[in-house]
């Protein structure tokens, strides 16, 4: 019997549209798309459909009623000008989004979204719903992690959440894993700052977002004032929803359970 494949990708860009179709895939924008999106469905809104452009989102918006939609987003790490919501997690409360759909454009992770659209399945991953994501993987025959990375570089915060991802479907899961290097290399990181906690007596969670601030998505939002969005997107297994990307529709939400 063929081994499970797991592998990781550190950029959307180190892999084809085309290739393995037939995998399911874990989008990760850890800082802060990916996170921000599985907090707005966590928190009750119905929807959330990913643009690559902002006017075709203040359009789509317009259309559907400006009302009956939450246009959320980021450019430069900052709220889009017009739009209701930026990219914190924090934003994405019940009260904002609870029933409404939820329009969102991003730098860097709408686009890893598209870019894994062909894929069987498209799974939206964090720390967040971690264990979630995980516990929804562990049958699937190729799991391939896909990073968004920063403005086509690659970024150890997406790597940290991936490793996440192995480290922990390797710990749940009773089967053997191919691996690819990248996936054992992003494992490795992670379990460097799982031994980091235990060394210096702190919390996962709060090692985490220490090691945050480091990286170069961290150093962008400490830089704009958004230090407490690092904290947030540390909260491991915070949130239980296991979001898809609907390639179709190009929507996200939750399966019918």
């Amino acid at each position: 019997m063929t081994e499970p494949q797991l592998r990781v990708h550190n950029l959307p860009s180190n892999i084809g549209e085309d290739e393995l179709a037939g995998s399911a895939v874990v989008v990760i924008d850890l800082l802060r798309a990916t996170s921000t999106i599985c907090q707005a469905l966590a928190s009750g809104a119905r929807e959330v459909v990913p643009f690559l452009d902002v006017e075709e989102a203040r359009a789509a918006a317009e259309l559907a009623g400006r009302s009956n939609v939450v246009l959320g987003g980021e450019r430069g790490g900052r709220r889009i000008d017009g739009f209701d919501l930026g990219n914190s997690p924090s934003e994405y409360t019940p009260k904002a989004v609870g029933g409404r759909r939820v329009f969102i454009t991003t730098s860097n992770g709408t686009r890893a979204l598209y870019h894994a659209q062909r894929y069987r399945r498209v799974v939206v991953g964090s720390l967040l719903n971690l264990s979630s994501v995980v516990a929804s993987l562990k049958v699937e025959p190729r799991v391939d992690v896909l990073c968004a990375g920063t403005d086509g570089e690659e970024t150890r915060e997406d790597i940290l959440a991936a490793g996440a991802i192995v480290s922990r479907l390797m710990e749940l899961s009773e089967r053997d894993w191919e691996m690819s290097a990248a996936a054992k290399d992003a494992c490795a990181h992670w379990q460097s700052v799982v031994a980091g906690a235990k060394a210096a007596g702190r919390s996962l969670n709060e090692q985490v977002a220490l090691e945050l601030r480091g990286t170069p998505g961290g150093r962008n939002l400490v830089a704009i004032g958004l230090d407490h969005d690092l904290v947030d997107c540390a909260r491991i297994d915070r949130i239980s929803v296991v979001p898809e990307f609907d390639a179709r529709s190009r929507r996200i939400h939750l399966p019918a359970s």
